[in-house]
């Protein structure tokens, strides 16, 4: 199953400046516990801005520069390559332009709503209740933590 785990804001903003623009109590620990043991997909600055290697997960990196490296990332050209690398139980992660690319593969979003309208610089499109049905939800001050499958 090829999941999005993600946070967005009511505005859509999913970062800024290469950042999220929130903190959010328990976000981390539920990042953790959906991509540990997993594949994790994601851009090169996605991967950039993280603050080192995440313990017990695979990294993917997706970027056009075929020459590009980094210690501990696996580098993938294409959509296609990053999912033959990951196989079939893969986190897609970020950032916006991946998320987009990845969304036709996408078979369940695991989705941090922040009830908030932030700055920022990189957005995506709520989900669409046409494609996306929601399954669980965990409402908290502030934010809930939902998850949703493909139709």
């Amino acid at each position: 199953m090829i999941t999005l785990v993600m946070a967005r804001a009511r505005n859509g903003v999913i970062g800024r400046s290469g950042k999220m623009p929130w903190h959010i109590p328990g976000e981390q620990k539920r990042f953790k516990a959906l991509t540990m043991g997993k594949p994790m997909i994601m851009g090169r600055k996605t991967f950039e801005s993280l603050p080192g290697l995440l313990p017990g997960r695979r990294h993917i990196v997706l970027t056009r520069d075929g020459d590009w490296s980094a210690s501990g990332a696996e580098v993938a050209t294409s959509v296609i390559d990053a999912l033959a690398l990951a196989g079939p139980d893969a986190a897609v992660i970020g950032g916006a332009e991946i998320l987009t690319l990845f969304a036709p593969h996408i078979d369940r979003w695991e989705l941090t709503e922040v009830h908030d309208d932030p700055l920022g610089d990189a957005v995506m499109p709520a989900p669409d209740p046409d494609v996306w049905k929601e399954i669980a939800r965990e409402d908290h001050e502030g934010y809930s933590f939902v998850t949703l499958e493909r139709v």
